[in-house]
């Protein structure tokens, strides 16, 4: 073996972000003596954000581990649910996340969303100022260091991504407490408040209303309202408490 190799295996649940050839069992890979650990995973394609524990040698290591020529390194995926240092768990998704915003903001989960590409850095800008774990299945994103927390999205079906972040962070549900559009908080509101906002038959056929606090918004059991039950009674009966 050359004196500047390490070994390293990937977890299976990781294997989507390495080369084919690398994605079972142990395989070598040089190392310089400086870089540290953590900078050597994303070298494989690795965003930090998806690495849980690091084991060397069978022991845990932290990400600064500088690894010695000869180490065989194994790269756990995070432990679920994962838990964000600070509170409240708040989340920010990038432009091209809208359906998982909406989806998630019917449950009630804190979730900003940028509707433009507002570039890597102001979405990492952000995630740190407001301390929101950025969303997004941009790995470039996923790597810089400013940002608070972040989570790669595996899927692009919007029905798996909402059931994986529900099961990776377990947030409170609270379902039709938040607007869709906004992400502002919901207040019941009168008939005659929203008035400006409803269509005719609307107005004949519907008696109980909410109102976003921020946008103004106004909402009711409308067309789609049972499309948007199914996926609040699914969230609630597998991840509720």
């Amino acid at each position: 073996m050359n004196a500047a190799e390490i070994h390293v295996e990937v977890a299976p649940e990781l294997a989507v972000f390495v080369p084919p050839a690398r994605r079972t069992g142990a395989h070598p890979l040089g190392v310089d003596g400086v870089s540290t650990l953590g900078h050597v995973i994303e070298s494989l394609g690795v965003p930090l954000t998806e690495a849980g524990t690091l084991v060397v040698d069978g022991r845990e290591v932290p990400v600064s581990h500088i690894p010695s020529a000869g180490e065989s390194v194994l790269v756990r995926p995070v432990t679920r649910p994962q838990r964000v240092p600070g509170a409240p768990l708040r989340f920010l998704l990038d432009v091209h996340l809208g359906t998982l915003a909406r989806r998630m903001r019917l449950l009630g989960v804190d979730t900003a969303y940028e509707s433009t590409d507002i570039g890597d850095p102001a979405l990492a800008a952000r995630s740190a100022a407001e301390r929101r774990v950025m969303l997004s299945r941009d790995r470039g994103l996923l790597r810089r260091r400013e940002i608070w927390s972040g989570a790669y999205v595996y899927s692009t079906d919007p029905e798996a991504q909402l059931r994986d972040i529900l099961d990776r962070f377990r947030p409170g549900l609270c379902p039709w407490t938040r607007c869709t559009a906004c992400n502002g908080l919901l207040r019941e509101a009168t008939k005659e408040e929203v008035a400006d906002q409803l269509e005719h038959g609307t107005h004949r056929s519907y008696d109980v209303f909410a109102q976003c606090r921020s946008c103004g918004r106004a909402y009711w059991k409308g067309a789609h309202h049972e499309q948007l039950e199914a996926i609040v009674e699914r969230a609630l009966a597998e991840f509720a408490g």
